[in-house]
This record gives structure tokens, sequence and C-alpha cells, in this order.
């Protein structure tokens, strides 16, 4: 079966960084848009960043110029880099694979069939 392992998470001060890790197995990875969501405690899930197989890239505002998502398919992997990062950014990550292949970066999360178990990211001074 697919799964999806995220990996990466941990407690940082203001101002740093942290890199996320999603590995997939289960699949045959080409062709396949890769997402970051996050839900921080109490609130929505939303969008961070997604990648499609080509490169083309899509980010949330709120996140646009710190975080940079990207992909090794030949290790059928998926990274966020987050730079810069602030207390808002507090929050457990998730990564996704969107249904169907070939598709665009797409920033809604009924368009991803399956998810991972996440991780958490802790932004504290």
């Amino acid at each position: 079966q697919v799964q999806l392992v995220e990996s990466g998470g941990g407690l940082v001060q203001p101002g740093d960084s942290l890199r996320l890790s999603c590995a997939a197995s289960g699949l045959t990875f080409s062709g396949y848009v890769m997402g970051w969501f996050r839900q921080a405690s109490g609130k929505e899930r939303e969008f961070v960043a997604a990648i499609s197989w080509g490169g083309g890239t899509l980010y949330a505002d709120s996140v646009k110029g710190r975080f940079t998502i990207s992909r090794d398919n030949a290790k059928n992997t998926v990274y966020l880099q987050m730079n810069s990062l602030k207390p808002e950014d507090t929050a457990v990550y998730y990564c996704a694979l969107r249904r169907g292949r070939w598709g665009t970066a797409t920033k809604y999360g009924g368009d991803y069939a399956y998810w991972g178990q996440g991780t958490q990211a802790t932004v504290s001074s």
C-alpha cells in the first residue's frame, strides 16, 4: 500500500531553519504532485506548498520567500526547507500525494489521496 513517512521536525528558535523530508513507497512515484500542509493546535489544516512532477511549485502567501519545496524523484522523496521560522509556523506538518498522475500543483486538500502521519515543528524562544 502507499505510505508517506515524514521526518525532520523538531524544536527550534525563531529565525532558525528546519528541513522536512517525506519518503513515498508502495507506488510508482513518477508523475505525482506532492504537497505539504500543516495544522496548528486548534486550527484548520492549511496548505503550505506543492510541487509537480516537472518541478512546478505553488506556495501559500504566508510562507512565500521563506520556504522551498523540492523533490528527488530518484529517491521518491519530497522536501520542505523552512527558513526564517516564526512562532506562527508551529504546527504538525503533513505531506500528501495528489490523486491522479501528471497533474498540476494544487492547494486543495481534497485533491490529495494519500497523507503521511505528520511531523511536529515547534518554533519557540
